[in-house]
């Protein structure tokens, strides 16, 4: 295919995915309100059992409505995921193998709801993460915070927490092209936490222990989780090796004997 065919397609597919998001950045704009309502409860509940200030601070005239359009373009984007992943998938597809289209087909059929289960945690571990936080707030202060960083707070908490249900579909994928094998991840766990560990503190929303524990921990779940698999499926291809070269070494074994009796 031409580089113009090429820059056609992916115009099209664009377009495409640009559309899908319009009813999701419609169902953003309507959920706003109780969205955001439910992300600042952890505050509302602070004040009424600290007896301390816990509010947003919408700075500016625009402010809150630059939000909202922010907001709603995200939810959009995150709605229409399915749809903007398959163009993805579709635009890339010509150039693979029909074995290959299936094994990345079966990828992304299990990328998408991964990611959407990640943003779930994040949305639930979200009131624990602000209460553990402000919890260091002394006596008689207040928690007056920019609603701008409020909400850049939870949103990087909860796409970082999408992106991180996806290691498993990577490594799966690594080990079932047969590029790594299980143990090696295995070998590696050393090296691995102390990676999760420093990638969760660069992509932390805070600088604090809490929330880089909070994200550290869920990325070694789904690590340690993807191991087993992995090992299971290395395990799978080993029987079925050897069931294959037993096969093999019998029918030599057939053979010689009538080579033996054709030579005399």
């Amino acid at each position: 295919m031409p580089l113009k065919a090429h820059l056609i397609e992916a115009r099209n597919r664009l377009f495409k995915s640009a559309l899908a998001m319009l009813p999701g950045v419609v169902i953003g704009w309507i959920l706003y309100d109780p969205m955001m309502e439910a992300i600042t409860q952890p505050l509302r509940d602070i004040s009424t059992e600290r007896h301390i200030v816990a509010s947003l601070n919408f700075e500016g005239v625009t402010t809150s409505f630059d939000l909202k359009i922010q907001i709603s373009l995200i939810l959009g984007l995150i709605i229409a995921s399915p749809v903007w992943i398959y163009q993805l998938w579709a635009f890339i597809t010509p150039g693979l193998t029909k074995k290959e289209r299936r094994y990345t087909l079966s990828y992304m059929a299990a990328s998408v709801p991964l990611f959407l289960a990640g943003i779930f945690v994040g949305w639930i571990i979200w009131p624990n993460i602000v209460r553990a936080l402000t919890s260091f707030t002394p006596p008689g202060g207040t928690n007056i915070m920019k609603a701008i960083d409020f909400l850049q707070f939870a949103l990087q908490l909860m796409l970082f927490m999408g992106v991180a249900f996806l290691v498993p579909v990577l490594l799966f994928a690594l080990n079932a092209i047969g590029l790594v094998r299980g143990t090696t991840y295995l070998k590696a766990w050393r090296f691995t936490i102390l990676g999760v560990t420093i990638v969760s503190a660069m992509a932390a929303p805070g600088s604090d222990v809490m929330s880089m524990f909070f994200l550290a921990a869920p990325l070694l779940v789904l690590y340690f989780g993807a191991i087993g698999l992995c090992i299971l499926n290395d395990k799978r291809r080993d029987r079925r090796a050897a069931k294959r070269a037993n096969e093999t070494d019998a029918t030599a074994d057939i053979a010689t004997p009538l080579t033996d009796l054709e030579e005399l």
